[in-house]
């Protein structure tokens, strides 16, 4: 089993870590601050600097090209099994309990640099401490079960669905929001005539400009662009007092208000001198929304594969920005949720505090041009049950490299040069690279599989599935 610190042990790790710092100012200066940006269902056919055509994202685009673009960033096909994974860096196949929870016994990536001397925030959206309704079946075996943010790490926060999924409120107009300054009681305040994406700006601006002698972090977990479809303040028919139905019509207006936000946010903290060593990264939880389809620059027009083991499900953009110290470029490295974790860890010079291993593989030396391992393949066990709404979903468990997918039920894709592109390989067409890319990818499931005791299979209420049917 493995060790868990208690709450004195933390207290004491993390006084040991501030005095360090004060009394090294040099080491304290070379901590960058990090601000970790995610949108919530943007596939890379959101970006014009991915080929995207639909969305005009000039800010992101310039990110891009004065920054590192990654061509091959992947996440879970939905948002709760990317959040697990990326605030753990570990598989959900070690740590899945249900959709829209986070088990309280992980340690977070915010808890590692807590630990280390960082002050740590998140604004934005959080659900991950409940999330079934009160009259969805088997739900009692699963409401407040997630963890809560007063145990996450986050010295501060404001987000949306803090709590239970019947009282989160709007996460655009007139926002709901749980929040917590500094050495604060909780409080759950509604901002009328406000938007969620411009208070969250506001408050990582003036968090950061609040800790310049303090290595921050900062993570970002934006509500956009996820359903209702609604106008954006930049809308033409914006007005927070009358807010339309939802109509898949807006999605433009909601992809392009994210590049304004972050536009607006970059320049203000360069503004502010908060730029000049401030690592910032860009990514998503999963693909577009089954009903938005976007264009490419190669002619396809191509629909989200949201909550589907697609290439649009799970090709997502991952865009890094670090003032003269990333070199403007491209990579093809391969980087998944799990990755995120030891990468933040090695960018603040942070320890672990626990001894959980971690799944995931750092890319800094990716992002500093540096040789150093990078990973073969992202490896997926996929399955959200249980949870609301999760009926028609199926457990997939599957690897992905730079040219094929393997799932563990034996079917082979092959990946095309053109993003997004994939076809079912039959094994009368296999070539002698098929054979070779289908036991490559094998075997790295069987080892990520290899001594780990798989969550059972159950329907969407938690009930356990009897099945004969081999594996996906």
């Amino acid at each position: 089993m493995a060790f868990q610190p208690n709450k004195m042990v933390l207290q004491m790790q993390r006084l040991l870590a501030v005095i360090l710092l004060c009394l090294s100012s040099a080491s304290a200066a070379e901590r960058p601050n990090i601000l970790l940006i995610m949108a919530d269902d943007l596939g890379i056919e959101g970006l014009g600097c991915y080929g995207g055509t639909s969305y005009r994202t000039p800010n992101l685009d310039r990110m891009a090209s004065e920054g590192m673009k990654f061509t091959h960033a992947f996440a879970q096909p939905l948002c709760t099994p990317t959040r697990v994974q990326l605030m753990t860096g570990r598989y959900n196949h070690r740590n899945w309990k249900a959709f829209g929870i986070l088990d309280p016994k992980e340690t977070t990536m915010a808890a590692h640099l807590q630990a280390s001397g960082y002050a740590t925030a998140i604004f934005g959206k959080w659900q991950l401490q409940s999330y079934d309704p009160p009259d969805f079946p088997n739900s009692d075996q699963r409401r407040d079960k997630g963890m809560q943010l007063k145990d996450a790490g986050f010295d501060e926060y404001a987000v949306f669905h803090g709590r239970r999924t019947e009282d989160k409120g709007s996460r655009y107009a007139n926002p709901k929001l749980l929040s917590r300054s500094a050495n604060e009681p909780e409080e759950t305040k509604t901002y009328l005539g406000s938007y969620g994406e411009d208070i969250w700006v506001n408050h990582i601006i003036d968090f950061m400009d609040r800790h310049k002698d303090q290595p921050a972090f900062c993570y970002y977990p934006m509500a956009l662009p996820h359903k209702p479809f609604e106008p954006t303040p930049r809308s033409s028919d914006w007005n927070p007092d009358n807010v339309p139905a939802q109509d898949v019509k807006y999605i433009v207006d909601m992809v392009e208000y994210i590049d304004t936000v972050l536009g607006r946010l970059m320049k203000s903290l360069g503004n502010r001198g908060l730029l000049e060593n401030t690592l910032v990264l860009f990514y998503s939880d999963n693909g577009f929304h089954q009903s938005v389809s976007s264009s490419l620059s190669d002619g396809r027009t191509v629909a989200g594969g949201k909550a589907l083991p697609l290439q649009t499900g799970i090709h997502v953009p991952l865009i890094a920005y670090w003032k003269d110290r990333i070199q403007p470029g491209i990579t093809n490295g391969i980087v998944d949720a799990s990755d995120f974790v030891p990468t933040l860890l090695e960018v603040g010079q942070a320890e672990p505090i626990d001894d959980r291993p971690l799944d995931g593989h750092s890319f800094l030396n990716t992002l500093l041009g540096k040789p150093g391992h990078q990973r073969d393949a992202a490896f997926f066990w996929y399955d959200p049950r249980p949870g609301w709404d999760k009926e028609r979903f199926d457990r997939s468990v599957f690897a992905v490299d730079h040219d094929h997918k393997r799932f563990r039920d034996g079917r082979l894709f092959r990946l095309s040069d053109r993003p997004l592109e994939e076809t079912l390989i039959l094994s009368s067409e296999m070539t002698t690279a098929d054979h070779d890319a289908s036991r490559r990818l094998e075997n790295l499931i069987n080892e990520k599989m290899t001594g780990s005791v798989e969550p059972p299979l159950v329907d969407a209420f938690g009930a356990p599935i009897v099945t004969n049917r081999p594996p996906k």
